[in-house]
C-alpha cells in the first residue's frame, strides 16, 4: 500500500451543560421577542424622520442613475448584501433594477485588498474602485467604531458620495461623520442588528414607492 489506513472519524463529544443551566422557556423567548419590539418602538420614536430622510436621499441618486455602495463587518456586512439584494432585485412589487453593491463579498479581491493594504483599507479602496460623486455611501456597524468602516467613509466624502450610516446609540464617531446617521437606540449588538434589517426594508419600500409609485 502505498498510503496507510484511512483515519476514521471520532464520535463528536457532547457538549457538557452546568447542572445549574435552566432549559430554554417560552417566557424566555416572549420576554427576548417583547425587547426586540420594545427596541423598534423606540427606533420608530426617535428615528422616523432620518430614515425618511435618507430614503429622499437614496431616491433622488436612484433617480439621478446612481448607484449605492454598502459595507459592514460580520452581521453588518450580512446586512449590507440582504439590503442590496433589494434593491438590485425586488422588495414586494415588479420595478425596474436600482443599482446597489454590497462591498467586500468577493473572497479574492477582499483578501487581496488586506494582504495588500491592510484590513483598514479594504473598503476605502472599493469605495475608490466603484463610488463616484453623487452616488451614496452606506456604512453599516453596529459600534460605530470600525476602522475599517470609518475608513471608508472617509474616502466616500472625499470623493463626493453623499453618505448614510446605520449604527447604535455608541456610535457616535461613525454618525458624526455622516450626512444621514440613522441610530438604533440601544447598546445590545443583537437588537441593533435586528433594527437594522428593519430599517433597511423601510428604506427599500419608500424608494420603491418614491420612484415607482403604483398606478
Amino acid at each position: 500500500m502505498l498510503f496507510g489506513p484511512m483515519p476514521t472519524s471520532r464520535e463528536p463529544k457532547p457538549v457538557r451543560r452546568r447542572d445549574a443551566a435552566s432549559p430554554p422557556s417560552a417566557a424566555r423567548v416572549r420576554e427576548l421577542l417583547e425587547e426586540s419590539a420594545r427596541v423598534q418602538r423606540a427606533l420608530a420614536a426617535s428615528a422616523a424622520e432620518p430614515i425618511a430622510r435618507a430614503a429622499s436621499l437614496l431616491a433622488e441618486a436612484f433617480g439621478e442613475g446612481r448607484k449605492a455602495l454598502l459595507f459592514g463587518n460580520g452581521g453588518s456586512a450580512a446586512d449590507a448584501q440582504h439590503i442590496a439584494a433589494e434593491w438590485s432585485g425586488r422588495l414586494s412589487r415588479e420595478r425596474p433594477a436600482l443599482p446597489a453593491l454590497a462591498l467586500g463579498v468577493n473572497p479574492a479581491e477582499l483578501t487581496a485588498l488586506a494582504n495588500d493594504y491592510g484590513f483598514e483599507r479594504v473598503f476605502a479602496r472599493l469605495v475608490e474602485a466603484h463610488g463616484h460623486a453623487g452616488d451614496v455611501a452606506i456604512a453599516i456597524s453596529t459600534s460605530g467604531r470600525s476602522p475599517n468602516v470609518l475608513a471608508a467613509v472617509e474616502e466616500a466624502r472625499a470623493r463626493g458620495l453623499r453618505t448614510i450610516a446605520l449604527t447604535g446609540r455608541g456610535g457616535t464617531r461613525l454618525a458624526e461623520r455622516v450626512e444621514v446617521a440613522l441610530v438604533v437606540p440601544s447598546d445590545d449588538t443583537q437588537r441593533i442588528q435586528e433594527a437594522h434589517l428593519a430599517i433597511g426594508h423601510v428604506l427599500a419600500e419608500l424608494v420603491d414607492a418614491a420612484l415607482f409609485p403604483p398606478a
